[in-house]
């Protein structure tokens, strides 16, 4: 009987092929990459036309040595690595580092492990697709361009331990410019007017929101509220219209890489890359009672919402049968995107949907059965019919003023009978439906409310993803390592589930945006991204690609080499005692921005925060205005004496006082505005 050896990536998805093969299978794990480029030089030869140098990775020898061994006697060779560049990649770095026959080798994928899915890939073996891998080369080579040119500029001119990205790098300076946009956010007034109404004949209250009055429904200050609240005393208020209907609610689409990643922060608190090790585990196999060792989920990287005929069929069979033909939808909901999906894989989804959340309970770890459970039942919702709401809207006349009063209330649950996404809440007020047209509403209350427009949010590793997704930087196996990199760099910080920039990230960014604009450039990295599928497509030729990018950055990195001015971030003497030693302490760098040591260490290991003067007086106890940094490290401005002193903000102040109402004007672009957003004073000189 011939003897045929397939290899995997991770010992998991081993054990879990194992199962479903014969005797005459073996089955063993590469443990990821066995071959990179070296880490101690750039990796390839631009004089001979950008051909890349690959190695053995350290401590795989052993490995390799034990794979040769089961090459040697097996009659046949399948390459099962992950159905991506990436494991295209790795495939044909095995063929190369084991020395492998061509005539015997074969390159299988699946998108899901189980027993139907890779039998069938063992008929539907094929050769290496070498555009795959041209693509992955190409993208590797780019990124050591980037990295291995910028990073040693960033040691020399900033300090030891920095990197720069191609993709990193754009990331961060999406996250700077949010920042600035929320900084120079200047709040603008507006108010808003409801009233509440008694009903005769439910004898129950109603409220309705202020529509405007001929065609304006802004009220920009206080003195529009009040002369709206003076028109309308004494008014009678008549019920001139009422509208009734119905709307319907599409069932979502399932998973993608990365809709996964921001459902998982939003309902689950999951950073990006535990989201992406869980998913991990899930799809290369868990033993679960009375299944053995299976396959949860199909392939985890993916911006396809495709599911195989088979799935879709056997979803809607569970549906049928566990909650009936109403639920079953009978139309196919598609993803529009401007972009090229690349549409080799499904989108995420339970392996056998029959195994349900419940039945795998017990056999997962608590994050593994939330995510399942997630993952499961936007699978089925997908499947399945819109919800329905019946609809109301009623609109309210008195002297020519306009209220309106609207609500909804579920008629049919269809795809909410498995999934709410938090927004699916719907009440109608019982008034609304027994309302007529022209009767007449008892006034109780007017009230009138200041309010002021917002800025917009800070990122969240959600909102970080989904932008990433959108400008087309990256990829879904890109989202989770570069915001986990620029994390790890200290670049930006996380506060509960915000993200902010750090002092090293500014610096990092700003040398970035004036020495290497196109590297940050958004446009041009969602090009590259563009260029790269080309590649995987095979209408472009990869070293095309390198050719055309590397001649530009290296005058960038020499030109910076030049004129670049080394940043100080040294440790500089100061005028404050060690109270434990004596002498002067000096400012050094940490992760989260400057403070204060002793020059001793580590004979005095005496430390302390460093609060830097911007000279400016506090307006309430004469005190300095100092930067200070939260515990995460986000930077704001606060008086030296707290915690006597509480006055706190986080723009930087100017030294004037404002004067409406005597607190300090913060710097916000261009414009001096007052730190409290309800004084809402304005100057237009900076």
């Amino acid at each position: 009987m011939s003897k045929n050896l397939i290899i995997v990536e991770s010992p998991a998805k081993s054990k879990t092929i194992g199962r479903f093969l014969g005797k005459n299978y073996e089955v063993m794990a590469s443990n990821g990459h066995v071959r990179d480029l070296p880490k101690s030089q750039m990796g390839f030869d631009a004089e001979h036309d950008f051909e890349p140098k690959y190695i053995t990775i350290r401590g795989k020898g052993e490995l390799l040595a034990s794979l040769r061994k089961e090459v040697k006697k097996a009659d046949k060779i399948y390459l099962a690595t992950d159905p991506d560049r990436e494991g295209e990649a790795i495939s044909w770095h095995l063929v190369s580092a084991l020395n492998l026959d061509p005539k015997k080798t074969s390159r299988i994928t699946f998108n899901e492990i189980t027993k139907n899915a890779v039998k069938q890939s063992l008929k539907e073996s094929r050769d290496i697709d070498m555009d795959l891998v041209n693509a992955q080369q190409a993208r590797r080579v780019l990124d050591r361009m980037v990295g291995y040119s910028i990073s040693p500029l960033l040691w020399a001119k900033v300090k030891r331990g920095l990197s720069a990205g191609r993709v990193q790098s754009v990331a961060l300076r999406i996250i700077a410019d949010r920042e600035r946009e929320i900084d120079e956010f200047i709040p603008k007034e507006f108010w808003t007017i409801e009233a509440d109404f008694s009903v005769d004949s439910t004898k129950k209250m109603l409220t309705a929101k202020y529509y405007g009055k001929d065609g304006k429904d802004e009220l920009d200050s206080e003195e529009e509220a009040k002369k709206v609240v003076k028109e309308l005393n004494g008014a009678t208020y008549t019920v001139e219209e009422i509208k009734k209907g119905e709307r319907t609610k599409k069932a979502p689409l399932p998973f993608t890489t990365s809709t996964l990643q921001q459902e998982c922060a939003k309902v689950l608190n999951f950073p990006t890359r535990k989201t992406m090790q869980i998913a991990q585990q899930l799809y290369e196999g868990v033993t679960v009672k009375g299944h053995g060792t299976i396959g949860l989920i199909t392939y985890l990287r993916t911006d396809s919402t495709r599911i195989s005929d088979e799935a879709d069929a056997a979803c809607k069979e569970y549906i049928l049968n566990n909650h009936g033909k109403d639920f079953v939808t009978d139309k196919e909901q598609k993803k529009t995107s401007g972009k090229n999906i690349q549409d080799a894989h499904e989108a995420i989804r339970p392996t056998y949907v029959d195994i349900t959340p419940a039945q795998v309970k017990d056999s997962l770890s608590r994050d593994q059965y939330r995510l399942y459970q997630l993952i499961w039942k936007r699978f089925v919702a997908s499947r399945m019919s819109a919800a329905v709401y019946d609809t109301v809207s009623v609109k309210i006349e008195a002297n020519g003023h306009h209220f309106t009063s609207s609500g909804s209330s579920l008629k049919f649950q269809g795809f909410l009978a498995v999934y709410q996404d938090g927004e699916d809440k719907a009440e109608t007020n019982p008034v609304l439906t027994k309302l007529k047209e022209n009767e007449k509403l008892k006034l109780n209350e007017l009230k009138s409310e200041q309010h002021f427009t917002q800025p917009p949010a800070h990122f969240t590793e959600a909102s970080l993803v989904k932008a990433l997704e959108e400008l087309g930087i990256g990829r879904p196996s890109t989202y989770a390592p570069t915001i986990t990199t620029i994390i790890s760099r200290r670049y930006v910080t996380k506060e509960k589930k915000n993200i902010f920039m750090t002092e090293l990230g500014e610096v990092v960014n700003k040398i970035m945006v004036e020495e290497f604009p196109g590297i940050v450039d958004v446009n041009f990295t969602a090009t590259m991204e563009a260029l790269l599928d080309d590649v995987a497509d095979g209408n472009v030729e990869w070293k095309t690609v390198i050719r055309n990018f590397y001649p530009d950055l290296k005058e960038a990195v020499d030109k910076a080499e030049e004129t670049l001015e080394k940043v100080e971030i040294h440790d500089e003497e100061t005028d404050i005692v060690c109270e434990e030693c004596g002498r002067n302490m000096v400012i050094k760098y940490g992760p989260h921005g400057k403070f204060l040591a002793c020059p001793g260490f580590p004979e005095c290991k005496n430390t302390k925060p460093y609060f830097e003067k911007i000279g400016v007086k506090c307006p309430k106890c004469g005190g300095e205005i100092v930067i200070k940094r939260t515990k995460k490290g986000r930077p704001y401005y606060g008086c030296e004496n707290y915690p006597e002193c509480d006055v706190m903000t986080w723009q930087r102040p100017s030294g004037e006082k404002c004067p409406k109402c005597g607190n300090l004007l913060v710097h916000k672009g261009n414009k001096l505005a007052c730190s409290d957003d309800k004084c809402g004073y304005v100057s237009d000189k900076a």
